[in-house]
């Protein structure tokens, strides 16, 4: 069968529209005797039956690993340099206590950007000193309560902040350690949404109005400055943009080594993962050489010492190794512009559980996950059920042309961004999330049922607790 005119460039159609590029899926992916996806060693079919859908998966072991893996390869490609790395666990990519935990027994710190995130980081008892806090409006509250309990690192956003953070740390009579961000002005490559240094956005201070910061910074007794910070966005497969932003900040910290000690400097991160298979991803190990020859060789170019470096890798931890799983519900074949069918799969969830394809028109990969065929695949575009034209969760998938209603489908690398930018639109609840390791399985972040939902609502009496509104919602396990 032939390629679907409808299909976009990037798509090839597949000779087996059953298989699983290791790329794109977690590690431990694979298909059991039966065809059933399995995860971590429990099949989709199992996990549909103990917890429903939309659900999403998340491999620990695979998680553990790749953070591991940046872990180490960063601390051996600087190595020969003699100083520390620090890798930062983005929060915002998703969180939960375990997850924190997690990244706390692998040796990794943890950047949070709201006091929401900083209560995770407390109850999952991590030490304070291992936490970064971000944010370009940190309300006094989140500044007061980071400086009392000795949070290891504040990123200062704006030059009102240094005087907040000052306050606070005089008030708790601590001496605080601060970064700076700077707005390096580099374009990354990514989508506009996702690009964090360019001129006219909210974050960082402007390179050329950073040497007055820092001065500010000095000049308070109750903060200390540790150094730079970096972040042009995330996202992002090419290192051109990462290594010129270091050589920007580098020219800056030599600069300022002359008024006093610049220990550190946070290169930041958002590296690229791949969504579909034609995602080209370069190994970490080669990104981490490549940081680190070119800091070795401009430090040696300036005169300068090497300082520790940080980084903060984004979704490259736990982005691939999460999947969604849904129930297929209806199927409807469209004819486009008179020349060509496009079929519409529409499962039980959909921007509620994954906002990246409405927001950046991100594109995913999507598998049958309770069966295999020998069908012909066909184009697809996997819709939500939200009562929403721009409710769509893969806009471009070949898949066996049997699909059917009942089906399991699940989309790949959904890790990251996808429960933490989820919302009760239409009144759904938030899907679960499970971890799966060792063929067992355990609840993350359990189901939100009707009841959740509606106890926030003034109107909401103990009477109405009696109506059995689940009936007209998604399934609760």
């Amino acid at each position: 069968m032939t390629a679907s005119p409808l299909a976009p460039e990037r798509l090839a159609h597949p000779d087996d529209a059953n298989a699983l590029d290791p790329r794109v899926w977690p590690a431990s992916a694979g298909r059991a005797a039966s065809g059933a996806l399995v995860i971590g060693g429990v099949s989709a079919p199992a996990l549909h039956a103990a917890y429903g859908t939309p659900l999403y998966v998340i491999d620990e072991t695979d998680v553990r690993a790749r953070a591991a893996r940046i872990r180490d390869a960063f601390a051996a490609a600087f190595a020969p340099l003699g100083v520390r790395t620090t890798v930062y666990y983005a929060g915002k990519a998703f969180l939960s206590i375990e997850v924190a935990r997690w990244m706390a027994e692998e040796g990794l710190s943890l950047d949070v950007c709201s006091g929401g995130e900083l209560a995770v980081a407390e109850a999952a008892d991590l030490d304070p000193r291992r936490l970064g806090f971000h944010g370009n409006n940190k309300s006094l509250a989140e500044i007061d309560h980071a400086v009392e309990i000795g949070l290891g690192t504040i990123v200062i956003d704006s030059l009102a902040e240094i005087e907040r953070v000052a306050q606070a740390a005089e008030r708790h009579g601590r001496r605080q350690n601060v970064r700076l961000r700077i707005n390096s002005g580099v374009h990354a490559s990514t989508h506009e949404y996702l690009a964090t240094a360019r001129e006219d956005q909210k974050f960082g201070i402007p390179l050329a109005d950073a040497a007055d910061a820092v001065a500010r910074i000095r000049s308070h007794s109750s903060l200390r400055f540790l150094g730079l910070h970096s972040h042009i966005g995330s996202q992002i497969f090419e290192s051109g943009g990462f290594l010129e932003a270091a050589r920007r900040l580098l020219e800056l910290h030599a600069t300022l080594l002359e008024g006093g000690e610049v220990p550190e400097l946070n290169i930041g991160g958002g590296f690229g993962i791949a969504y579909t298979s034609a995602d080209e991803v370069a190994p970490i190990e080669t990104i981490a050489a490549d940081f680190a020859e070119v800091i070795g060789s401009e430090c040696a170019r300036l005169g300068i010492p090497v300082p520790a470096i940080a980084i903060e890798p984004g979704r490259a931890i736990i982005g691939p190794a999460g999947i969604t799983l849904y129930e297929v519900g209806t199927i409807k074949d469209v004819l486009v512009e008179g020349a060509a069918v496009r079929r519409y799969v529409s499962v039980d969830g959909g921007m509620s559980d994954n906002l990246r394809t409405a927001l950046y028109h991100a594109d995913y990969t999507a598998r049958l996950a309770n069966r295999v065929t020998d069908a012909d695949p066909a184009l697809v575009r996997v819709a939500g059920k939200h009562c929403e034209s721009g409710d769509i969760v893969v806009r471009d998938e070949y898949l066996p042309g049997d699909v059917r209603p009942g089906d399991l489908l699940a989309v790949a690398a959904t890790g990251a961004y996808c429960w933490s930018l989820s919302s009760n639109y239409n009144y759904l609840g938030r899907p679960a999330v499970v971890a799966v390791r060792d063929g067992g399985s355990r609840v993350l972040i359990r189901r939100e049922n009707a009841h959740d939902l509606l106890r926030r609502d003034s109107g909401y009496s103990s009477g109405a607790e009696e109506i059995d509104i689940d009936t007209i919602l998604d399934r609760e396990h």
